[in-house]
């Protein structure tokens, strides 16, 4: 089963994207989800997926700190591809943690605000499926560089697929023209990457596309895709997790 987890990740580099998206509905049914925070790279996978499956299952981690734009963007996404945004959200509101780990913890610990209101909402979602699609790509940060369009998610314990892993943002962005396809108004605003409101802002000429993301601090990602030692067989989890599609 080993060599055959590997023979998928080595055939899966060359198929397209959207081959890719039909594999992973095929393969796992409804225990699979498209997770979005709704950039232009997840507007993609949500059109594409929308040509390939009518009822694909969409969700968003809300840490009730995006910006209204974003917030606008998730009714227009509803509305265009008539399907249900499952929100999912930390288990503290805004009120409880500024009571518990004080006011403004993304000015101090910009980790811990992250884990509390994405990284563990999303390890509750994940738990209940057997794989997720992100859009990822690998030319966005250090930490993507080495993701497989299908691999193994050892932090969460499930497939993972990474449909357009290989594209660029120029690829991106012609997919999004061609298509018409909605994108959140703050990209032609000097925005490239948009997170919560609290640590994002408008990237200055030159700089980094994710600069804009918690500037002033040695971070560029949330740690949704940090990826982590895998513990166990792959082969044996891989496999559990394809049984839950069927």
């Amino acid at each position: 089963m080993k060599q055959e987890i590997a023979d998928i990740q080595s055939a899966s580099d060359s198929w397209s994207a959207q081959r890719t998206l039909h594999w992973s509905f095929q393969t796992f049914g409804n225990a699979v989800a498209i997770s979005s925070a709704f950039g232009a790279e997840g507007m993609v996978l949500i059109d594409m997926a929308s040509r390939v499956r009518k009822d694909f299952r969409l969700f968003t981690i809300d840490t009730e700190f995006l910006f209204p734009e974003t917030y606008n963007l998730m009714d227009r996404i509803e509305e265009k591809y008539g399907i249900e945004i499952e929100k999912v959200y930390s288990a503290l509101s805004p009120e409880v943690q500024e009571s518990t780990h004080g006011a403004a913890l993304w000015t101090g610990n910009p980790d811990r605000c992250c884990n509390l209101r994405k990284v563990e909402p999303l390890r509750r979602k994940l738990s209940e499926l057997g794989a997720w699609i992100t859009s990822i790509r690998r030319d966005q940060t250090s930490s993507r560089s080495s993701a497989r369009r299908v691999e193994w998610d050892a932090k969460f314990g499930l497939v993972k697929v990474n449909p357009i892993v290989d594209w660029t943002s120029k690829e991106v962005w012609s997919y999004i023209h061609d298509h018409d396809v909605p994108y959140n108004e703050l990209h032609d605003q000097s925005y490239p990457s948009i997170g919560c409101t609290h640590c994002t802002r408008a990237v200055r000429p030159g700089e980094d596309p994710r600069a804009g993301r918690w500037a002033g601090f040695a971070k560029t990602e949330c740690g949704l895709h940090i990826i982590e030692p895998a513990h166990g067989s792959l082969a044996s989890d891989t496999a559990k997790a394809a049984k839950v599609g069927n």
